[in-house]
């Protein structure tokens, strides 16, 4: 654009005119974008009236296509909201996910500020690494993720007791955070099947429902659910071996 202006006008780089004339073209397409973006949220208004919040619409690379941002989930929608699109947006060139890697920057949680005052403390090694889980008390596939986190080395792991699984995931999770070492119950009931002791009536279980609304604030929709130290998510029981990998990408990051 600058260059057609020196060719044309001979006019300096930055003389007011050419600065005005950028301007101009510039708010044309803002004003373009933003009549794209009335035209989806009105149509999808009219013709999906229990469709979820549209938190933002922004261009994709691909010429007429708006990413619609629901939350921390991404879907598609051509120029005039008529249609959406599900799936994944690749890149072929990069061999990248955009999809992907924009719903794990959406949900990336940043891990200094997670209350891990809250969170049963287990230290293995080191401790140099670190790891926090959302883990329910019933939940099989916590068990599972249990026995793998077991196996890694020189790791400190937060769990977060979320008893999303019914009355009987509270009371366990008011035992075990009650219990005079939490973690130490947490891993025998979780490992070995070991059912931890009755709480006392006056122990503060507060801790519980603070831990369940963090799950709502950053949507944490099962169990189990990790997080790194760079603020990456891992949702479900992943392999020791997965989870050694996502340890040291976050060290480096």
């Amino acid at each position: 654009m600058n260059a057609t202006f020196q060719r044309t006008a001979r006019l300096p780089l930055f003389s007011p005119l050419v600065a005005a004339a950028l301007g101009c073209l510039l708010g044309l397409a803002g004003t373009g974008a933003r009549a794209d973006e009335a035209a989806i949220r009105k149509a999808l208004a009219e013709r999906m009236p229990n469709f979820p919040n549209i938190d933002e619409v922004t261009r994709t690379p691909i010429p007429g296509i708006y990413e619609l941002r629901l939350g921390t989930e991404v879907i598609y929608s051509d120029e005039t909201g008529q249609y959406l699109i599900q799936g994944s947006l690749l890149d072929t060139k990069t061999k990248t996910d955009l999809t992907k890697a924009r719903e794990d920057k959406l949900s990336a949680i940043d891990f200094n500020s997670l209350p891990l005052k809250d969170a049963l403390l287990i230290k293995q090694g080191t401790g140099l690494r670190k790891v926090a889980v959302f883990a329910d008390p019933n939940c099989g596939y916590c068990k599972r993720l249990e026995k793998d986190l077991l196996t890694i080395k020189d790791v400190t792991i937060y769990t977060f007791l979320l008893p999303v699984l019914g009355p009987d995931s509270n009371a366990k999770s008011k035992d075990i955070w009650c219990a005079k070492d939490g973690a130490k119950v947490w891993r025998s009931w979780m490992v070995d099947g070991m059912a931890p002791p009755k709480s006392a009536e006056k122990c503060d279980a507060g801790v519980l429902e603070r831990n369940l609304a963090m799950g709502r604030k950053y949507r944490v929709n099962g169990t189990p659910a990790l997080v790194f130290e760079d603020g990456t998510r891992a949702p479900g029981a992943i392999p020791a071996a997965q989870i050694e990998k996502n340890l040291n990408n976050a060290r480096k990051g």
